[in-house]
Parts: structure tokens; sequence; C-alpha cells
């Protein structure tokens, strides 16, 4: 092997040493050192629940639940996909499907895509499962309808949350249902081509350390098997969590005895990282097919909510005996490495006490109060805050586009937020529920240089609120 130069050697050893002592010592609360800004990411990705990734045609392709059609963002990069302005893929005018759309997930087969997903009339036990086909191969569509998908044994039953197992070369409709066990448990029927089910659905009786729900399966194949993870207990409890099943290659999925249960959740609440409720997963590969990546919703609160489930990302591992290893969840706005393969955009964060991983710093007039009381609820586990009407935080950055995160509370007002000296927008950072690295703000796209982020302190508040508080957190600077 070739040897460096002493001189290089030496300088490097300094480098390494002034980069240990100048370094950040950790992103959010209790994670591990940031690394170099233009190869990493920080969550959440999306502010909605449900999210469903597929990595195609050099971009991340991302589906949230958003309830009144199916809308899909696209990125090269993990990094700027809560930067990427959405796409609707799908909307319907059918009276008994158009309301209450949930969990969609799309998979090619051929040279076109299938979109999965439930929806009602309006009432909630008259969910049902529906499937799209793209009109050419692009995830992003356009789509057409292509078929209702009912096992002949549960026509007329309410269904949720589908998910296609590839098992021994054939197809199966997974998902949660009418069963023998749940109103939402586990169901899995046979398919002869992605949007026709070819005959009765099988019940599984999952387990899952509360009675009331079984919901979102998700398959991973590997090491002689297939894992089925799903999430058990209600998704607005804290306690929404993944549990696991697997099924030896050659064997038959319908056939129940033959799924064998993984004692106790493999994903769940991590209360040090302020992390609950962390469930409705989707797995994907990394742009160079190296990495398995985990996707998910979590929230910033222990509160029983539905609100406040955004989506979030992290590497997976594997364990000896050949399953998979979801590991523990991540505090939010953790800086993590991008999936290999994936170029990176540069972005980078700005810390209300001025520290920064890239071009940016963050000014105040007036006095703010600042501490730690938020702890995992906030970006390095502290946070500014004032209600003095006229006192301002001024981002300067460097970049196309800013975020600004932050805690809501009982407590907080009304901001009034400029950028580059422009027309003010009033957002009101009152939350009936504290949660924590909020999204308040995502500024329009901007030319490229140096611009600035003003955050004016109104005083003002709405009717619900206790007091007119503005809290300044996290700045996300995108410079794609």
């Amino acid at each position: 092997m070739r040897t460096r130069p002493r001189t290089a050697l030496v300088a490097a050893l300094l480098a390494l040493l002034v980069g240990l002592v100048c370094a950040p010592q950790a992103g959010a609360a209790g994670q591990a050192p940031a690394a170099a800004a233009s190869g990493t990411f920080r969550n959440p990705l999306n502010t909605g629940p449900d999210p469903f990734l597929a990595y195609a045609n050099g971009a991340y392709h991302l589906t949230t639940t958003q309830g009144d059609s199916i809308r899909m963002w696209r990125s090269p990069s993990l990094a700027t996909l809560l930067d990427a302005d959405p796409i609707t893929v799908w909307t319907d005018t059918n009276a008994s499907r158009n309301q209450h759309i949930w969990a969609p997930e799309f998979y090619r087969f051929g040279n076109r895509w299938y979109l999965y997903y439930t929806a009602d009339d309006g009432t909630d036990d008259h969910h049902r499962l529906y499937v799209l086909e793209s009109e050419r191969d692009d995830p992003a569509g356009p789509y057409h309808f292509k078929a209702k998908l009912a096992p002949p044994n549960h026509a007329n039953d309410f269904a949720i949350d589908p998910g296609i197992l590839q098992h021994n070369g054939r197809l199966y409709l997974a998902y949660s249902g009418i069963n023998p066990y749940q109103h939402n448990g586990l169901n899995i029927a046979p398919m002869s081509n992605p949007y026709t089910v070819s005959g009765d659905a099988v019940a599984i009786n999952a387990a899952g350390g509360c009675p009331e729900v079984r919901e979102g399966p998700e398959f991973l194949n590997r090491n002689g098997h297939t894992w089925m993870t799903y999430s058990t207990c209600d998704t607005g409890k804290p306690d929404y969590q993944v549990w696991m099943m697997s099924l030896a290659n050659g064997a038959d999925p319908l056939v129940p005895g033959n799924w064998v249960q993984r004692s106790g959740p493999v994903f769940s609440r991590a209360d040090d990282r302020g992390v609950f409720g962390p469930g409705h997963h989707a797995f994907f590969t990394s742009p160079d097919g190296t990495q398995d990546w985990l996707i998910y919703h979590a929230k910033t609160t222990s509160v029983n909510t539905y609100s406040n489930r955004t989506t979030r990302a992290q590497k997976i591992t594997w364990n000896a005996d050949g399953s998979p290893n979801l590991g523990v969840p991540l505090a939010m706005g953790a800086t993590q490495d991008l999936p290999s393969g994936d170029p990176g955009s540069g972005n980078y964060w700005i810390n209300d006490d001025g520290r920064a991983s890239g071009a940016g710093s963050v000014a105040y007039t007036g006095t703010w109060n600042s501490g730690t009381g938020c702890a995992a609820q906030c970006f390095w586990g502290d946070d500014h805050w004032s209600d003095r009407a006229g006192n301002t935080a001024t981002f300067t950055f460097t970049g196309t586009r800013i975020a600004l995160l932050s805690v809501r509370d009982t407590g907080n007002g009304i901001a009034a937020i400029s950028v580059d000296g422009g027309p003010e927008q009033r957002v009101d950072f009152y939350g009936a529920i504290r949660t924590g690295e909020t999204l308040q703000y995502l500024s329009p796209r901007l030319a490229k240089g140096t611009h600035t982020l003003k955050v004016r302190v109104t005083g003002e508040r709405n009717g619900s609120s206790g007091a007119a508080f503005v809290s300044v957190d996290r700045a996300e600077v995108y410079t794609d």
C-alpha cells in the first residue's frame, strides 16, 4: 500500500484534533455528534402520518395520509423531502370512495406502478381497499382507477392498510380488517395479478401487547425468511409500536400456523428521546442498494392524540439470527448520515443559540428567555422564547429555502415572519397539546445566496391560548 508523507500525516492529525475540539458534541438531545452537513439529514421528512417510500428513476418518492387525495413528494435526496413540493396523483369523484383516503403504498410490477390505498364514503366502517394503475413507468403517475380489492369472504367488510407480500413467486394482499381476533386484525389473501384478489382471506392471530389493533403489515425477505412487521395498539396512543412474525421460504403464507411469532415489540417508544407512538412503517433500500432503511411516523408528545404524527427515517441492521433489527427510535432532529448513494443537497441546521453546521447565525433584539427545560422536545435540548411585543429573532443563512421548527404549546401566541425584509406573514405557534420541533414555517423558494428570516413577537394570541409566547429552536436551511 502507499504511505502518506509525514508532513501530510501531521497536518491530518492536527486537523483531526481541531475538529474534535471545535466540533459540536451532539445533535438532538442524547445523539451522536453531527457529521459533515453535505452528507447528513434530520427528521422530520414530512408532516403527515402513515408514510411509504420508494426510490425510483433517480429520486425518492414519498406518500403519507392526506385524507382528501393522494399526494406524493419527490426528491433526489432524502435531505430535501421536507423541502419538496407535493404532486397530487389522485382525487376521486366517486362518492363511495372519495373520503378518508388513507395509507397509500405503491409497487412496481412489470413496467407499471400500482398504488394501493383505503377510502370510504364518510363513514369509517365503510373503508374498503382499492388499487390504481399508472399510465407509464413512473411512481408519480398519472394513474387511473383499476379495481376494488375484496376477498370473497370479506366482500363487504371494513378493511384498511393494504400491503403487498411477494413470496415464492406469487402475490398476496395483506391488510388490516375484520377477523376473529380484532376489528382491525391482520388478514392475507391470494392475488392472481397486482389488481385481482383470487381467493378468501385468512386471519392471522398476531400478538401485540394490547388487544385492539393489528395494522400496517410490511414485509422484508432475507436469510431464508419473510419477515412481517406490523403496528399494534391504537395509533393515538404513545404505546403504538411494531411487532414481528416470520415465515420460512417455501412455506404457504395462507396457513396461519406457518407464521412464527417474535416475542415482544421490535420498535417502540423512547421516552428519553422524546419519541412516542412509533409505527405505521415501511422499508426501503438506499439508492445504491446496499442499506436497508425504515420509514415510520411518531410523535413528540406522550398525550393520546392523532395529531403530531410526523414522518421519520433511520437505517436498520440485521441480527445474527437473520432477523431485522429496527433499533431504537432516534430523537427528532438527530443528525444522521444519508443513505448510501444519496447525493445530498448541502442542507444544514442553525440552532437557537447560534451554533450552526453551515453558513448561518441568529441574532436577537430585546430580552428573550432561554434554557433547557424543553429537553428532548428541542434540538440540542434548548430553545429561546419570548412574549414581549417587538422582540425579534433574525436568522441569516445562505441557501434557497429555510424551515423553522420549534415548540408549540398552550401558552404560545402569534409571530410575524418575514424574509429579506419583505411582507410579514402571521403564524400562530399555539398548540392544544405541547409538541416539540414542530414545523412552524417553510419559506418560499429563494434565489441562491444569503438571506434573512425575521421572527417578530406580536404579543397577540388566539382565544384558546393562555399567553403569547413565541418559541425559537431549530432552522433547517436548504441549498438545493
